[in-house]
């Protein structure tokens, strides 16, 4: 397995595209290959994905990114897969077929239902079991829909002719050709109806939503060989050996292995994952409570949040107001002022996420006098990301007792220095970002290359990861904590906007 001619295969199957990566032993990537998919919007606040077109856009792209390596398949080593976390499909156990399109985590046709079970007082159980929030985010809602409105589905389910996976748990079963019906323990843990504590599926969450449990994967660690493909795929019998929903395999991707080690992914939104080491941490700041992932026995939680408007702010101030004409004009623009000249952006667009979760505050800019430019509104967009995740990174350190010791980051904002020394400046601790970003699918690839020794241990992986920038804190701490009074600010003159 440690011969140079072998590679290792990560397939990332995200929220609009389906992506292969081929990394060599240096962690290094050979090839890749990215195909978008179809959104669909049957009605509001509702999204779909056609499982066929998942399955046949990840497998072409898995093709493609092996001639692009100009290699066979058969010096794939194994795969590891990495997915949009909570997307629901359930499928015929005999033909492969599914019964309904796949329900994707964003979709809110459950949210009123949600309400319901909050109502009725289930919000504390649901909590203490799952380390959620009752939320049609999570998956078991969406299999309660499916079952409730496709004729003839519960019973057949409970017969156990039906499936149910979560998009890692799909892809397997057509990669092996129905062989394995198995998911693993990150994903596992985004359901809603899988127990953290006690590592299987609650009987008393499959009562609560009336799900069989005759439906259900088995559940695995997120490092072992769980199939082989049937060589319909590829052509070749490949390991499939690695599994984590995508937030999970970036943190393992960027290495944050020990406890209070944290990433924030910079996209739209931003996302930070705080490892809390061999117990759950349960938040009193509405984080979230979840698996990191399983090697061998043993299991590593996190804490999870989440900011709604990341460099989504970025793209309004370029798209919405035409304050900016392109978004990497944004590092020079800030940097040409000595400060914020005491402007303030609450990006609160679509309400904000944690720690606040108002989806009644509304956005707007605070501290605008005549002196105020084009400028001075872009380095405040730019300050508003850095101040919110700020927020959510000291509730996590609230709810985890230990200060970070440094935050590793990825995403395409991240390539704004001014971000990254901002950041560091605010959070008071050092920011470093990888010589290579797709940290995903690289989290993946080091989980199936563990499981199949490709990879001795976490140390020789450990040895693979270098920083591209380092960013230490170059403010002093007293200005970092006037400008964050100012914030704070702003953002209780945002809250409950919309409401009377």
């Amino acid at each position: 397995m440690k011969q140079d001619n072998q590679f290792l295969m990560a397939l990332d199957q995200g929220t609009t595209s389906s992506r292969a990566i081929i990394f060599n032993k240096k962690g290094q990537i050979v090839s890749s290959a990215q195909k978008d998919f179809e959104q669909i919007f049957p009605q509001s606040g509702w999204v779909e994905h056609d499982p066929g077109e998942i399955w046949t856009s990840q497998a072409s792209v898995a093709t493609e990114a092996i001639t692009r390596a100009k290699i066979s398949a058969h010096q794939i080593a194994g795969i590891g897969i990495t997915n949009q976390r909570e997307t629901t499909i359930i499928w015929d156990r005999n033909t492969g077929e599914p019964i309904f399109n796949a329900i994707v985590w964003q979709d809110r046709r459950t949210a009123s239902f949600c309400n319901s079970l909050k109502d009725k007082g289930h919000a504390d159980m649901v909590r203490d079991k799952t380390g959620l929030i009752i939320d049609a985010y999570f998956s078991g809602t969406k299999i309660k829909w499916i079952l409730d409105h496709v004729d003839g589905a519960r019973e057949r389910a409970r017969k156990g002719e039906l499936c149910f996976g979560t998009v890692d748990s799909w892809l397997v079963w057509k990669m092996t050709a129905g062989a394995a019906h198995i998911t693993d323990i990150t994903n596992a843990s985004r359901t809603m109806i899988f127990n953290i504590h006690e590592r299987k599926w609650d009987e008393e969450l499959l009562a609560l939503l009336d799900i069989p449990k005759e439906i259900l994967p088995a559940v695995k660690s997120s490092s072992e060989v769980y199939g082989t493909t049937s060589g319909d795929l590829l052509s070749a019998k490949i390991p499939i050996a690695g599994i984590a929903g995508d937030q999970q395999a970036a943190l393992f991707g960027q290495l944050c292995t020990e406890p209070g080690m944290a990433k924030t992914t910079y996209g739209t939104g931003c996302f930070l994952v705080m490892n809390t080491g061999n117990k759950p941490v349960k938040s009193n700041n509405q984080l979230l409570t979840t698996i990191a992932w399983q090697l061998g026995d043993e299991v590593n939680y996190a804490l999870e949040g989440s900011v709604f408007i990341g460099g989504a702010a970025i793209q309004w101030l370029r798209d919405g107001i035409s304050v900016i004409k392109d978004a990497r004009d944004s590092k020079k623009m800030a940097e040409s002022l000595d400060d914020n000249g005491g402007v303030y952006f609450v990006p609160a667009l679509t309400g904000l996420g944690a720690p606040y979760w108002d989806q009644d505050a509304r956005g707007a800019f605070f501290g605008i006098t005549r002196g105020t430019s084009r400028a001075h509104m872009v380095r405040a967009g730019l300050e508003a990301i850095a101040y919110q995740v700020h927020d959510v990174l000291k509730a996590m350190e609230k709810d985890a007792g230990e200060e970070t010791k440094e935050m590793r980051v990825d995403g395409g904002a991240t390539a704004n220095d001014f971000l990254m020394q901002f950041q560091s400046d605010l959070n008071q601790c050092e920011i470093k970002r990888p010589a290579i970003i797709e940290t995903t699918a690289l989290g993946a690839a080091y989980l199936a290359g563990l499981a199949i020794g490709f990879w001795e241990d976490l140390d020789e992986i450990r040895a693979l990861w270098k920083a591209d920038e380092s960013f230490k804190p170059e403010k002093d701490k007293k200005e970092m904590e006037k400008n964050l009074k100012y914030w704070h600010k702003a953002v209780d003159r945002s809250l409950n906007w919309l409401t009377d």
